[in-house]
């Protein structure tokens, strides 16, 4: 099997904006589907990220306090699977959470070094 990383990015306004509840159901349906990969042998890891962020350019000459990309762009978080190819990863990919939130993951396979 190959590995992947999945850039998720955006979904936190509309997420921010839930009941606490609603919240908790959310996080609940990541463990479900996070456990699914798990049990299945293709989650390798991930994470939720924080928002602030340092974006270094010109040889770390030019340091801005932000991620580069702005609102709802941010990459909130990223998982590592494993798939046997970039469309399995992308199908994989389809149950992730926060499409509920208006979210967009972006499908990258790992280069072997």
């Amino acid at each position: 099997m190959k590995e992947f990383l999945y850039l998720i990015r955006g979904g936190q306004e509309k997420y921010e904006k839930n009941s606490p509840d609603e919240m908790q159901k959310h996080m609940e349906h990541w463990q479900e589907w996070m456990g699914g990969l798990a049990q299945a042998g293709q989650l390798v890891g991930g994470q939720p990220l924080m928002t602030e962020g340092k974006t270094l350019s010109e040889g770390g000459a030019k340091i801005i306090d932000r991620p580069l990309a702005e609102g709802k762009e941010l990459v909130g978080g990223y998982l590592l699977i494993k798939a046997d190819s970039l469309d399995h990863a992308s199908e994989i990919a389809k149950g992730c959470p926060s499409f509920e939130y208006g979210c967009t993951v972006e499908v990258r396979e790992i280069s072997p070094m």
